[in-house]
């Protein structure tokens, strides 16, 4: 499981022109699925997201959590974190989990979150989503499931 996260001022997801969720300040998570994630995977990956202290605190030090400023958060899925570009141009995406596995687990991950923040929106998984944010600092982090 892959998940790219990013410190916003603001972040949102438009579907067909129209929006469909907001946040304020807090963070923008891009999450990919793996062919081989499950649940245990997907609560390592939150815990972990929910404890990253990537917020300054008033000294300016990356320092607090979500939590901590009672930030916001905009969950999207994006299989497209898998892609393996080793071979040619094109990018494959045979290491993300098929579709209607893959939205259980998003799901699954949401409902996890949701009630430990103060407040979470979500994309439409599977849809085309035009997402905007203005990206604090810049800060993005990935953090890999693989490497916790």
């Amino acid at each position: 499981m892959r998940f790219c996260i990013q410190v916003v001022q603001n972040a949102s997801v438009d579907i067909d022109d129209k929006r469909v969720a907001y946040v304020n300040r807090g963070m923008l998570v891009l999450a990919g699925i793996g062919k081989e994630d499950d649940e245990a995977v997907a609560d390592k990956m939150i815990a972990k997201l929910l404890k990253m202290r990537i917020f300054s605190d008033e000294n300016g030090k990356t320092n607090l959590s979500l939590s901590d400023i009672d930030g916001e958060m905009l969950l999207v899925s994006q299989f497209t974190l898998y892609a393996d570009c080793k071979h040619g141009n094109r990018p494959s995406f045979t290491d993300s989990m098929g579709p209607m596995r893959a939205e259980e687990l998003y799901d699954y991950i949401a409902s996890q979150i949701k009630p430990q923040v103060r407040k979470l929106e979500t994309g439409v998984f599977g849809a085309d989503m035009k997402v905007s944010l203005v990206n604090d600092g810049p800060f993005t982090v990935i953090l890999d499931s693989a490497d916790i």
